[in-house]
Parts: C-alpha cells; sequence; structure tokens
C-alpha cells in the first residue's frame, strides 16, 4: 500500500496558514494534491494537520485528513515525527510519500517514476534532487584571521557552466520510504537512490519567499491537469456578484442602481481586445443596468438554468469546454464553474462555488474580480503560446 502524505502543520513562522494560501487561484496544498491525485499511483492521499480549515481545504481536492496530536504539531516537531505518528494510525500502509506542500510545480510525471523505483526496482527509499551549478566556499566567520577557501572549483581554471555537470541537492520536493525503514527513524537509508528533478519544477515556496515571483514560476512551470491548456475563445460572467458586487440600491422614487468597479470594464475591453467574447448572464432582469454600463457584450437575464445557457453559447460557437471560461459567484454557478476550462470566483463567493473553481481572485465582486481574472487568462494563454512554441 503506497500512500502519499502531505504534512501541512497550521501554525507558520513566516506566512500565516500558509499552506493553503492561495498561489495563482489555487491553495498552496492543492498543487500538490492535483498532482498526486492525478499520478495515479496512490492507494490513499492523506493530509496530516491539525488544523480545521486546512482539512476542509484539503478534503475539497479529494483528500483524506489524518489530525495530527498536539505531541508533533510544535514548531519544534520534525517531519519524522509526523509520519511516524501516522503510520501508527494506519497499518495498512507499507511506503509513504511525503510530499512538501511547499513544492507547487510537482508534476504526475516525477511521482510515477518514483513509484515505480520504490516498487519495482526495489528502492527502500527515493529522494527529490535538483541540479545546481554554484561555486562553493568555506565560511569565515567574524573575528576569525584567516581567508575562505574554494570548496569545489579551482579560482584558476573556473568552469564554464556547460562544461560543469554542477552538483546534485535536495530540493524538498518528496521523500518516499518504506516502513521498516521510517520505523527506525530514517527517511533516507537502505537501498537509498535520488530523483533528479529538472531545475523549472523546483521550486520552493519556504525559499521563494517572494509569492508573486512564486507564482510567476507556477504559472509558467506549473501542472494544471490532465488535459493540455487551450487557447481561451469565450469569457461568460456572471453580473450579480461578479461584474456587480451584489447590491441593489433602491431610491425614493423605486429606481434601482447598482455600483462597478470601472478596472472590470477595463478587464473586459482587454479581453476583447485579445479576440476574447465576452458574454453576460443573470438570474433576474437587469437589461436596464446592461444599457447603462454601454459593455457591447451578448447578455442573457432572467435565465433560469445557467448550464443551458452556457451549452447553447458554447455549442453555437463550436467550442470545446477547455476553449470556455466562467467567472461565477453563487450555487446557481457550480455546474458552469464545473463545466468550463478555466474557472474563477471572486474572493467573497459562496463556499461552493469556491470548491468548484479552478481559480479564487484576491478581489471581491464589483472590486475588480473580472479584471483580475482577465489577468490570470492572460497569464495562461502565455502557457499555451510558450508551449506551442515548444
Amino acid at each position: 500500500h503506497l500512500a502519499a502524505l502531505v504534512l501541512a502543520r497550521g501554525g507558520s513562522k513566516g506566512i500565516p496558514l500558509k499552506n493553503i494560501k492561495l498561489l495563482a487561484g489555487v491553495p498552496l496544498i492543492g498543487w500538490v494534491l492535483r498532482a498526486a491525485t492525478d499520478a495515479g499511483v496512490f492507494h490513499s492521499i492523506w493530509v496530516s494537520t491539525d488544523h480545521d480549515e486546512i482539512e476542509k481545504v484539503a478534503k475539497q481536492f479529494g483528500a483524506q485528513v489524518h489530525r495530527r496530536s498536539p505531541e508533533v504539531s510544535q514548531d519544534s516537531s520534525t517531519s519524522l515525527e509526523a509520519i511516524r505518528e501516522f503510520l501508527n494510525h494506519h497499518h495498512e500502509v507499507d511506503i509513504v510519500g511525503n510530499i512538501q506542500a511547499t513544492s507547487p510545480c510537482l508534476h504526475p510525471s516525477d511521482l510515477i517514476k518514483v513509484a515505480d523505483m520504490i516498487q519495482k526496482e526495489g528502492f527502500d527509499s527515493v529522494f527529490s534532487v535538483v541540479r545546481r551549478h554554484q561555486f562553493r566556499w568555506s565560511e569565515v566567520k567574524k573575528g576569525e584571521n584567516k581567508m575562505t577557501e574554494p570548496q569545489n572549483l579551482n579560482p584558476a581554471k573556473r568552469y564554464r557552466r556547460q562544461d560543469w555537470p554542477g552538483e546534485l541537492y535536495e530540493n524538498g520536493s518528496f521523500y518516499f520510504a518504506k516502513r521498516h525503514l521510517i520505523e527506525k527513524g530514517y527517511l533516507q537509508g537502505g537501498k537509498m537512490a535520488y530523483y533528479e528533478m529538472r531545475a523549472e519544477h523546483s521550486v520552493d515556496i519556504d525559499i521563494d519567499i517572494d509569492w508573486p515571483i512564486a507564482e510567476q514560476r507556477v504559472l509558467s512551470f506549473g501542472y494544471f491537469g490532465k488535459e493540455p491548456l487551450k487557447e481561451v475563445k469565450l469569457l461568460v460572467c456572471s453580473i450579480d456578484g461578479c461584474l456587480t458586487n451584489g447590491r441593489i440600491y433602491v431610491t425614493e422614487d423605486q429606481k434601482e442602481m447598482v455600483s462597478y468597479d470601472y478596472r472590470d470594464i477595463v478587464g473586459i475591453d482587454l479581453l476583447k481586445k485579445r479576440g476574447i467574447q465576452v458574454r453576460l448572464i443573470s438570474e433576474r432582469d437587469c437589461s436596464k443596468t446592461l444599457t447603462a454600463m454601454q459593455l457591447g457584450c451578448i447578455a442573457k437575464v432572467s435565465t433560469t438554468n445557467k448550464l443551458q445557457v452556457l451549452e447553447d453559447w458554447q455549442k453555437d460557437m463550436r467550442l470545446s469546454w477547455k476553449e470556455v471560461a466562467y467567472l461565477g459567484n453563487e450555487e446557481s454557478d457550480v455546474e458552469c464553474l464545473k463545466k468550463a476550462g478555466m474557472s474563477g470566483v471572486p474572493a467573497d463567493a459562496c463556499a461552493v462555488a469556491q470548491k468548484a473553481a479552478g481559480y479564487i481572485c484576491k478581489s471581491n465582486g464589483g472590486c475588480g474580480a473580472v479584471r483580475e481574472f482577465a489577468e490570470h487568462i492572460f497569464l495562461l494563454l502565455e502557457k499555451v503560446n510558450s508551449a506551442r512554441k515548444q
């Protein structure tokens, strides 16, 4: 029994609840859980945590949850202690694939190869490494009267990068080990092997603490699912709660008014300029509002079945679902969010809509969420174009 185990303690010295902080619209832990699920090699996938919110997110991504004890949830607790506690409660597990939540560029192909190494080639432990071309020098502490010394180079004959194979360093992405080894107090030992990951996939949030930079790396090199991304050609946006904040103001003479963010109008305009058609949808009759906003978008209002409208538009335009993006915020949007190839919700969307979406905006509805989702679409389109060139 090969089990994937992600350790995700609630406490974090640097970034509060880092393990579920949104990275490129997905909770950090969600990136590795998606890779583990799609690898298809694990008999079970677990998250070991002491925090209710992390448990909730883990279950949203299909993982089972092991509630770790306070004894192994301290700042001083080690990964090995948490893994051994997990094994004490799960006697069916023979091999643990300990996957780090802070490695969002992990791909299923890496996990598949490592599973073969430990299950078919007979290794007792396998861990991930990355190749680096860095010259090391000895440390000279303050007050010591001595010179630094080269550790892995001759300064008189410095290697060119292409002439030097570099060195292997642990990148912390994963550690696979058999039960008997862990019970003896080791994650690495016995018949041991390393697995070399590609440098662009070796993103460690513990090191890459600049979140925007990490997001760019993930958008460029992360794993987005089994099917390849396609160029988005249609964005369908729910009006109430996405384009507007959902509030309706009523004047004394019973006229309705809504507010919107001009940034969202700019976002719609930018999408159109990129050749992406934008259509709007609403359960209520807001045709007067749309006329006043002068967006120039096809809209369907007073609809009782958003999914049917979305399917009709998708068929009429002869698009695959991968070419459709959807931005919604309510329970009535859930099926549309699940169908669309790219889906998003504002930060204040209801819980079931957030669970169904692939991207959760930092902005609330009516406060820049449409513009933010447009920027997300543009970034993923860059990834599509890059893949085509390769």
